[in-house]
């Protein structure tokens, strides 16, 4: 995980490999949001890109994981939902670069930003929980819901639908595509214009917009 600056935008890079949600996992990128927070409340960052730098932005729960801790999984699922909900209301505007794959709790992740770009010719968006038989609890439902058109809903968390990027666009799950090697950079400069926005105000806008997905989340 690697954290850099486009002039006062911080894009951060969560990994080149499937960069699954592992408990050290959550803990970093944790701890990679508080030093971006502090550098908001100095006037250094107005904004978030994440990203990726291998063939996932992300493949969403470590599933090994959860299959040798399975008395723990309550706790897991409450770490999860707890980033979820954090960077759904991160007091800065937010955009999710999706270079490649984004499944599960990934695409869960990429739609808790404010907007999203795709990479146009590879990658897929998919909410597979309908297909490997794990519904969705109430947190994620109200999350997908609170971002997604009822079209886009049951078209994603009813199916298992692999969205390409054109696809994802045409369903509005994400904002915009780009070929190899640009979604990152049109992810930032879609934030660019966003500079400078007051983060008391627009975190309290975000938590009034999303509070039924973030009660639900966080419960």
């Amino acid at each position: 995980m690697d954290l850099s600056y486009d002039d006062t935008i911080a894009v951060l890079n969560l990994g080149d490999d499937e960069n699954r949600f592992s408990p050290d996992f959550l803990d970093e990128i944790d701890r990679v949001l508080d030093d971006v927070l502090a550098a908001n409340a100095a006037g250094k960052a107005h904004g978030l890109v994440t990203t990726a730098g291998g063939k996932f932005y992300t493949n969403g729960l470590d599933l090994d994981w959860l299959m040798a801790n399975g008395e723990r999984t309550g706790w897991y699922v409450g770490r999860v939902q707890a980033l979820l909900a954090r960077v759904l209301t991160l007091p800065m505007p937010t955009a999710a670069a999706v270079v490649g794959h984004a499944f599960g709790a990934g695409a869960m992740l990429a739609l808790a930003h404010d907007f999203r770009v795709m990479r146009a010719d590879r990658g897929f968006f998919c909410l597979p929980e309908v297909d490997i038989r794990i519904p969705f609890t109430p947190g994620m439902a109200a999350l997908i819901q609170a971002k997604l058109d009822p079209q886009a809903q049951v078209a994603s968390m009813t199916t298992g639908r692999r969205f390409g990027g054109v696809d994802a666009e045409r369903f509005a799950i994400v904002d915009a595509t780009a070929g190899q090697g640009a979604v990152t950079p049109a992810a930032v400069e879609v934030l660019r214009p966003l500079m400078g926005k007051d983060p008391g105000t627009l975190g309290a806008i975000k938590a009034t917009m999303f509070g039924p997905a973030v009660a639900a989340l966080t419960s």
